[in-house]
């Protein structure tokens, strides 16, 4: 189970990079329930092997590509963020005072903060695309406008997938302009 987990986790970030077209120094955000990835439901059967065995697939994909990952956190952590303190830095994010656990904050968070080079926790960002592994609600964590990205496959483990990615608002009306994106 936890090697279909990984393959799958690694599929979906490499099509969402794809999709999405981020640069270098760009956020984005991922909500995972790991309960729903071994089919439990959310907040209900947290497994720290199905948490590593996404993030272990994921992140060295992230980092290859030089983008930022920013870990939601379980509402029980008021759906915090766990990333990289450049990355809050950067971005100008204030630093606030939180250690997630399996059972707080959930295990894809624990596991993000326990193989982060120099973990920190942020109440709010505007990550430039995301996804979410089980239903978890990143939207609150994206830029403004977000558009849906379909991908090859809809689930990790047992939990359905939805991915986002986010372009700049069109402003100005009829008359205005657009660059092709």
């Amino acid at each position: 189970m936890y090697q279909e987990i990984s393959s799958s986790a690694a599929t979906a970030i490499r099509e969402l990079l794809a999709a999405a077209k981020l640069q270098r120094g760009d956020l984005l955000v991922i909500g995972c329930s790991s309960s729903e990835m071994v089919g439990e439901h959310i907040g209900h059967g947290s497994s720290l092997e199905a948490a590593q065995a996404a993030f272990h697939a994921i992140y060295p994909i992230l980092c290859e590509a030089g983008i930022y990952l920013a870990v939601q956190c379980c509402e029980h952590l008021n759906r915090a963020l766990i990333l990289e303190r450049e990355a809050a830095l950067r971005y100008g994010y204030e630093i606030v005072s939180v250690r997630p656990q399996p059972k707080a904050g959930g295990s894809f968070a624990t596991t993000a903060y326990e193989n982060f080079a120099d973990p920190v926790a942020v109440e709010h960002i505007r990550a430039s695309a995301g996804l979410d592994i089980g239903g978890t609600l990143i939207g609150m964590h994206l830029r403004d406008v977000a558009v849906p990205v379909r991908l090859s496959i809809d689930h990790i483990g047992q939990a359905h997938i939805l991915c986002a990615r986010t372009r700049p608002k069109y402003i100005g009306g009829s008359r205005a302009c657009y660059p092709e994106n």
